[in-house]
């Protein structure tokens, strides 16, 4: 008797998706700053068109900056100073993220870094804009962007899969970074407009597969 071949396995659906995204913290801690940040807006006021220049200005840079933190910040190399070896928890992170890309919990920013990088947006958005109304709308879109990368990040490394133009081609460029050469294609919530501009979006089909996709800043 033939045996039966195994079940295939079924594909994730967005809502169980989205039940898991749910249980990691960081998704949680940037939602509360959404909320803080929008409520104090409220509550200040003092409306004016040029914070309607905020949203489209970090829209526009938002790819750029994204691609900047994924080199210099999660690629960082380790440095030896002397006895000291300079490596933040970010790089060590996503280092094991590219070993283990399907790890849920390595997906998502670990929470300890919002212990330091919320006081230094909310310092940001107190002094270096002109107005704290405006600084507050900096939080706001903010909290919306950091939504909209951990969401992304997260469901490019499930099995759910996208059926919009634009989703397919942010997951496959993301897919590319880790399957192919990890030293292309580093935007991740856009379709590599940044990339482009930058010089990190090559033709897949002339580059070649990189040793240490998995094992970042290792000898090949």
């Amino acid at each position: 008797m033939t045996p039966t071949s195994p079940e295939r396995r079924r594909k994730l659906t967005l809502s169980e998706a989205f039940r898991i995204f749910l249980r990691q913290p960081s998704p949680w801690i940037i939602a509360t700053l959404f909320v803080g940040a929008l409520i104090a807006r409220v509550a200040v006021g003092d409306w004016q068109l040029t914070d309607a220049l905020v949203p489209l200005i970090m829209l526009a840079l938002f790819p750029v900056v994204e691609w900047i933190i994924h080199v210099t910040v999660l690629h960082w190399r380790p440095r030896h100073l002397g006895r000291f070896t300079i490596d933040s928890l970010l790089a060590r992170k996503h280092r094991e993220h590219h070993t283990r890309p399907g790890d849920i919990p390595l997906i998502f920013i670990p929470w300890q870094t919002f212990l330091w990088l919320i006081p230094a947006l909310v310092a940001i958005a107190l002094l270096v804009f002109p107005r704290p109304a405006m600084g507050l709308t900096f939080l706001l879109i903010l909290g919306v962007l950091g939504l909209n990368y951990e969401w992304t990040h997260y469901l490019i490394h499930t099995d759910y899969q996208p059926t919009g133009r634009i989703y397919k081609a942010v997951r496959r460029n993301h897919r590319l970074h880790h399957f192919k050469n990890e030293h292309y294609w580093f935007t991740v919530t856009s379709s590599g407009t940044a990339d482009r501009i930058l010089h990190t979006y090559p033709d897949p089909g002339e580059t070649p597969n990189s040793p240490t996709a998995k094992a970042l800043h290792s000898a090949a």
